[in-house]
């Protein structure tokens, strides 16, 4: 810029920095003149989860998943559930490291079928994110990201490129929701999730946190779910989670049952055919069933598969409809357990090329 200060391109917030000055997110800092990723190659630790925590409903259903985050976020919910990680400003929150040839041959050692950029948004940690995608699909490991699709339109082409999967997080549908409890804005996440639909081969998923008299709405809902049914399509599926206190809402009540029972039927009623509840036990809200003649096709209890209908080409093995989402020819049997690793192990001689996170 004109002052000497440098401009972040990766998100909306475009935040111009002196040297030295770091970014709302605080991980991406101007250091003579170039903005540096400070958390390129550490992590919080990492963690193998079922897809389905992910959550991912209709993305190789029971198979497990190497999760792991950095530090920092780009939004600052009120409502953060992961706030311990994304708000962090310590550093020694970050107590792995591990270079992305070393994520992506722990993955494919351990088991794991993809690789998750999760707990704080991948956005802001995109080269290190990007790279670890890269190195994953050269040994046949699928990545995803769960994000809340608060970036520029440059930084997400670089980004999505190298990815398989993502849960996008729409936070509310409103203009207001965003600026008030996220500082951040409705338009660009929608932006990203019609680029999504339009211009890559990411197979989406969406998650709305339905939080008590803030984005409950009926109406509200209403306009989110016909959003969804015209710009993104009916086969895309929906998580309704529930919220409980955390952050700075814990005043705020937990999310009945009924509410998002509610907002189910309403998303149905709207067209689309895959819509989920998520934080409660509700094994017929977490199911998925054949739009075709309802039978069952995934059974679910919490993250364990219970039951399984489809044939080897992600059909319905009653009717043959086509279920929308990327199946094996037969589910897996990870179930809902949670293995913390550490990725010491598979550590190889760090690469130059692995030695960046500047942008």
């Amino acid at each position: 810029m004109d002052d000497g200060r440098v401009r972040c391109d990766v998100c909306p917030r475009h935040c111009a920095l002196r040297d030295g000055q770091r970014g709302l997110c605080f991980v991406r800092r101007n250091h003579g003149g170039r903005v540096v990723l400070t958390t390129y190659g550490r992590s919080s630790g990492y963690c193998i989860d079922p897809i389905e925590k992910k959550p991912l409903n209709h993305f190789l259903p029971g198979t497990p998943v190497l999760s792991f985050g950095t530090a920092g976020c780009n939004l600052t919910c009120s409502f953060c559930q992961n706030h311990d990680i994304s708000k962090s400003r310590r550093m020694d929150t970050l107590q792995q490291t591990a270079m992305p040839a070393t994520i992506a041959a722990a993955a494919e050692a351990l088991g794991c079928r993809s690789v998750a950029f999760t707990y704080n948004d991948p956005v802001i940690f995109l080269e290190y994110a990007r790279d670890a995608a890269i190195a994953c699909r050269a040994r046949g490991v699928r990545t995803v990201a769960v994000t809340a699709g608060y970036v520029t339109p440059a930084a997400r082409r670089d980004f999505f490129e190298h990815i398989d999967a993502a849960n996008v997080d729409l936070k509310g549908f409103t203009e207001r929701f965003y600026q008030k409890l996220c500082t951040g804005a409705l338009a660009a996440v929608l932006d990203t999730l019609k680029y999504l639909r339009d211009e890559t081969d990411v197979w989406v998923e969406i998650t709305t946190l339905l939080i008590p008299g803030q984005n409950d709405g009926e109406r509200e809902l209403s306009e989110l779910a016909a959003w969804i049914a015209t710009e993104m399509g009916p086969d895309v599926p929906l998580h309704f989670s529930a919220f409980h206190p955390d952050h700075r809402m814990l005043d705020t009540p937990r999310t009945p049952a009924a509410t998002l029972q509610a907002a189910r039927r309403i998303a149905r009623e709207h067209g689309l055919r895959y819509v989920y509840t998520g934080n409660v036990r509700d094994e017929a809200g977490q199911s998925t069933r054949c739009h075709g003649c309802d039978a069952l096709l995934v059974g679910r209890d919490w993250y364990t598969l219970t039951g399984w209908g489809l044939d080897a080409a992600g059909r319905c093995q009653r009717c043959r409809t086509p279920c929308a989402g990327v199946f094996d020819p037969l589910p897996g049997t990870w179930g809902a357990r949670r293995q913390p690793v550490r990725l010491d192990r598979f550590a190889q001689r760090r690469p130059r090329t692995e030695t960046r996170g500047e942008s």
